[in-house]
């Protein structure tokens, strides 16, 4: 067996925006599949509700790539949508703006070590691997509660 660590990455800077895009894909679809109410209001043990981690998950993704890119980390927005017709278009518009953002990000970047939002040290792939992961785990929440509403969530593995 040959060595090529040295000279072959794991996974590319393209097929990790492949993958995560396919994760926001399948989190707008679980979006979408909440009713108009409950998307806003409903809730398990007093966690947050789906809009509200949909909230987390758009406040993360644009900003660290924009801190990625500029080395500016900004503060949070404070346009909150109140209907899930203006939630669905911020997460397209977000969805968009990470493809164009990305195409910014220097090579060399994702070795590099910065202090994301004041408060994050890390290496920027690992920066980026955070943010995916914590859209996952706010998706499965999501599924939870439709499950407890009632309503067949879209198929976890389809990521298209």
């Amino acid at each position: 067996m040959t060595d090529t660590t040295a000279s072959s990455p794991v996974i590319t800077s393209d097929q990790l925006l492949k993958q995560w895009q396919g994760h926001r894909g399948l989190t707008r679809r679980v979006i979408d599949a909440f009713p108009e109410k409950e998307l806003f209001n409903y809730s398990i043990a007093e966690l947050r509700t789906m809009s509200g981690y949909a909230m987390e998950c758009l406040g993360m993704a644009v900003p660290t790539l924009l801190g990625v890119t500029t080395g500016k980390w900004p503060e949070e927005q404070a346009d909150k949508p109140t209907t899930k017709s203006d939630l669905l278009k911020a997460w397209d518009h977000a969805t968009a703006e990470i493809d164009r953002l990305w195409a910014q990000i220097p090579p060399g970047r994702w070795q590099e070590t910065d202090t994301a939002f004041g408060q994050w040290k890390m290496p920027i792939y690992a920066l980026i691997l955070y943010v995916i992961d914590n859209e996952v785990h706010h998706r499965g929440q999501g599924y939870v509660y439709l499950r407890s509403l009632g309503i067949e969530p879209p198929p976890f593995y389809d990521r298209a």
